[in-house]
């Protein structure tokens, strides 16, 4: 018979113990099938265990041991000629009174950020906006030794730079992964010199991918709430297996600070980018010669199509390979390369994969029917070199706009020359079917003053259509406000003048 006080310590070690056993025997032998009590409780529902976090596959401190010898600091230098904020507070004249006329002064301006070393003769990956139009630049590793450091290379449609270390090497390596293979919800690990703190490890996960923020035609960030501040940019993002999966780039802020919302740039397009300005300084990507916009469901009914899936091409660039091919402006691309596309930044990120001078299928949609066309894709001309449309004006809306000139303004009996007016209306077009005249005076697009034909066409493409106009006498100041049925997006203020 077991005494009242030996039974209570025998109670106690296996309550103590019992825990440490239970889960020493599911380590050592694997998976272990829980026991289920032969009695249900009341109500007929066995409890819920609640499921522990997963582990990564390794430990932040391993990764961080493992990828921060490759991660640097970078501080660059750069020169411009500018006034000082004392100069801007009492201006020009007051110094010129004092000091009589002083030569432009050099400001100098110096910027902190990161980089990730990929590969050990010293080639560095980094943002291009931490190294643009800098004169100098100095590369500290992790182990405090400083480098001078050259840019090979910088492509400012997706921010990203190459540079070489001088002298040295070889140098620790990052691994780079694969960013496809990157699920929201995944560990990583953000390493850098935020404010100048070298060797900073933050972690978090993947919040989102695929996120567009409007810095660019190849917006395609990872999403992350890993504490990224000012310096990181440039660092490298890394998953839980010591691979760069993508290189930080900016953050959403109010105040400038991180507020758990940061983007990265994908490593595989970084890859692609990154082998290209190391072979040859630069970035070479196909090219159609289209303006295009998005296709909404009001759009796609006007055109006769069931479904808003496509990009609608808006405007034509003259001898440009969508020229040559026969696409006009209202072809709406439906496959580019037997691929089917639904946005304009999905085609922009295809095209510009895709190698100039190969030749590939483009099926559009036209005059409510199907066509396919084969194109020949160019090289993107240089940002310097000025472009001509086919369209000369006229607009995917069917109106044709010029400025309105102080001696157009007094035959038309317009009180100002704001605004633009309109000289001609294809029959049958949107711009018909929605009211639109000749000699309308179009004043506001989306409650914006226009003063140029460039910028009315611009904002009625971006709008997609027009929606609401009020429509008055050029001598009346009364307006009555007329549907104009076209989309829901942009509304059109217009004067009409005296017949």
């Amino acid at each position: 018979m077991v005494k009242r006080s030996s039974l209570a310590f025998i109670v106690l070690v296996a309550v103590l113990v019992g825990p440490g056993l239970g889960n020493w025997g599911v380590r050592s032998g694997g998976p272990a099938t829980p026991a289920v009590s032969r009695s249900m409780p009341p109500g007929g529902h066995l409890p819920v265990a609640l499921a522990a976090l997963p582990v990564p596959s390794a430990g932040f401190a391993q990764v961080a041991e493992a990828v921060g010898p490759a991660v640097v600091n970078i501080n660059s230098v750069t020169r411009f000629s500018g006034s000082t904020p004392i100069e801007e507070f009492f201006g020009d004249e007051f110094f010129r009174r004092f000091f009589g006329d002083v030569p432009g002064r050099q400001q100098v301006q110096r910027s902190l950020g990161s980089g990730v070393i990929v590969d050990a003769s010293g080639i560095v990956l980094t943002n291009a906006h931490v190294v643009e139009r800098a004169i100098d630049i100095e590369v500290t590793t992790a182990d405090g030794k400083k480098h001078k450091a050259k840019v090979v290379g910088t492509d400012r449609k997706t921010d990203l730079a190459v540079l070489k270390l001088q002298g040295g090497g070889p140098y620790p390596a990052a691994n780079l992964g694969d960013s496809d293979r990157v699920k929201v919800g995944d560990w990583v690990l953000a390493i850098g010199s935020p404010f100048g703190l070298q060797q900073t490890v933050t972690a978090g996960i993947i919040s989102a991918k695929g996120r567009s923020i409007g810095q660019g035609p190849y917006d395609d960030f990872l999403q992350t709430d890993a504490a990224i501040n000012p310096g990181n940019s440039g660092g490298p993002l890394v998953n839980m297996s010591g691979e760069v999966v993508g290189i930080n780039s900016a953050i959403l802020s109010r105040t400038g600070g991180n507020v758990g919302i940061a983007f990265s740039i994908p490593v595989n397009m970084a890859k692609r980018v990154y082998t290209e300005l190391a072979a040859k300084g630069k970035v070479t990507r196909g090219w159609l010669g289209v303006s295009i916009q998005p296709l909404t469901s009001e759009l796609a009914k006007g055109f006769g199509l069931k479904e808003p899936n496509g990009v609608l091409i808006s405007d034509i660039v003259q001898d440009s390979p969508a020229e040559k091919a026969g696409l006009v402006s209202g072809d709406i691309i439906i496959e580019f390369d037997r691929k089917k596309v639904d946005s304009p930044q999905e085609l922009q990120k295809v095209v510009a994969a895709t190698a100039p001078g190969r030749a590939v299928p483009l099926k559009v949609w036209r005059d409510k029917a199907e066509k396919t066309l084969e194109i020949k894709i160019g090289e993107t001309p240089d940002e310097t070199v000025a472009l001509k449309t086919t369209n000369k004006g006229k607009s995917l809306l069917g109106l044709d706009v010029r400025p309105i000139t102080p001696e157009l303004a007094r035959q038309l009996n317009l009180r100002t020359p704001e605004g633009v007016i309109v000289v001609a209306v294809d029959e049958d077009s949107a711009a018909s079917e929605a009211g639109l005249q000749r000699g309308d005076v179009i004043r506001e697009v989306n409650r914006q003053h226009v003063a140029r034909p460039a910028v009315a066409l611009r904002r009625l493409h971006r709008g997609q259509g027009l929606t609401e106009a009020d429509r008055s006498d050029a001598s009346s100041s009364t307006r009555s406000p007329v549907n104009l049925v076209w989309s829901k997006s942009t509304s059109c203020v217009r004067h009409r003048r005296l017949p």
